[in-house]
């Protein structure tokens, strides 16, 4: 596999995606994709191993032979309820009265020098911004003068067992694992726009398993947080409501479904299967309304009070994006006008060439959104790397670099 190939593998509750994207000059061409329909995860973590591994292989099979090429590594995704982000300050005296390299990746340690408990692992450290003598909103203080350096960082962590359970899948369906990347802000790299990340936006990534949700403000991120509930709430509902199987309920979601039943005509029908045989039964649409439009609202609603919560409801000026597969359902957008009272859209992965019209889905945001992100981030070259159990060696790796910089 050469280097100039990057895999995307979005390992989610209802489906197993894979998207294959090539380097240019000037672009990120996607060669290929695969999909698979996903089983042995629940809410976004996996429950059974083997069944995740062989739909991996599925999906990884499929997108090498679109691409024409051997996958040998992935940028993963991960979700799920255990996910938990927060923020945190660190101060910084500077030696050199100048900001040098040295002093950046000090301030950013000290900003992550919290206690996080041994049964969670950090995902992600992303900088926020710089405070030189209390001068805030820098972006980059390399070679500014000053005396003291803070920084505002923005900490993701997960379980440890749900990421070393995602790093084992890809693993045995022979894939080394290059990052861990929390879905939304994968998907945030597909879907947003520059000019919306600077004037404020709230991503929601609206799922099978979960839907989470992404506050983005002056180019960085403010807030995250994942609530386990998704598309999969819909079927069940509709499968109880309407009283048909799981697989039928989900076709129906998909070609009939709609989150407002205003916008519902009032003479639609639509064809209910039977359960065990039975005969099949012709139902007004408006009652499928009915029944989705109450658990979006849920969601919804769920996410503005965590919005709200977070206490950066006021930052989204641009509005909501909605992205994922649930967001291909009729009135999604119209919905979140409503709950989140500012202009709402769907968000389609963008910044790609090639296969275009494949991947110009919702559902794909998060598959596409983690090329991208790799492709920024093979530069720079970092693994990621499960918590080491072995307390000496970090201790004994500390001691030594402190030496080192004594020195």
């Amino acid at each position: 596999m050469g280097g100039d190939i990057i895999v995307g593998l979005d390992i989610g509750t209802t489906k197993i995606c894979a998207v294959v994207g090539e380097l240019r000059p000037d672009a990120i061409e996607i060669i290929g994709i695969g999909s698979h329909p996903s089983e042995g995860l629940r809410k976004g973590v996996v429950i059974n191993i083997e069944k995740t591994v062989n739909s991996i292989k599925e999906t990884i099979e499929e997108a090498e032979t679109m691409a024409g090429c051997e996958i040998s590594s992935v940028y993963a995704g991960i979700a799920g309820g255990h996910i938990k982000g927060f923020n945190s300050h660190g101060v910084i005296a500077l030696k050199e009265r100048e900001v040098t390299k040295k002093d950046v990746d000090r301030a950013i340690e000290a900003a992550s020098a919290v206690a996080i408990p041994m049964d969670r692992e950090v995902i992600h450290i992303l900088t926020q911004e710089f405070i030189v003598d209390e001068q805030d909103g820098i972006i980059d203080p390399l070679g500014m003068a000053g005396v003291r350096l803070e920084t505002k960082i923005h900490i993701v962590t997960g379980a440890v067992t749900s990421a070393q359970n995602i790093i084992k899948c890809a693993n045995r369906a022979g894939l080394d694992v290059c990052d861990i990347v929390l879905e939304s802000l994968a998907s945030s790299e597909a879907v947003l726009s520059d000019e919306e990340r600077n004037l404020g936006v709230a991503l929601i990534d609206f799922g099978g398993g979960t839907t989470d949700m992404a506050v983005f403000s002056r180019g960085t991120i403010k807030h995250t947080s994942v609530l386990a509930l998704g598309g999969d709430n819909l079927t069940y509902d509709i499968s109880i409501g309407l009283r048909t199987p799981g697989k039928e309920a989900e076709k129906i979601k998909i070609k009939y479904g709609c989150g407002l039943t205003s916008m519902i005509e009032r003479d639609e029908t639509i064809e209910v299967p039977g359960v065990g045989g039975r005969k099949p039964r012709v139902l007004s649409r408006q009652i499928l309304g009915e029944i989705l439009e109450p658990r979006v609202e849920e969601i919804f609603t769920l996410i503005h009070n965590e919005l709200v919560r977070s206490g950066y409801e006021d930052l989204v000026n641009s509005g909501v994006v909605v992205t994922g597969g649930s967001a291909e359902l009729a009135g999604i957008p119209e919905m979140a006008d409503q709950i989140f009272n500012a202009p709402s859209r769907r968000g389609y992965p963008r910044g790609i060439s090639g296969l275009v019209e494949v991947v110009n889905k919702p559902m794909y945001a998060t598959a596409v959104g983690l090329v991208l992100y790799g492709a920024k981030r093979s530069k720079e070259g970092k693994k990621f790397r499960i918590r080491d159990t072995n307390i000496f060696g970090r201790v004994m790796e500390r001691m030594k670099k402190w030496f080192k910089d004594v020195i």
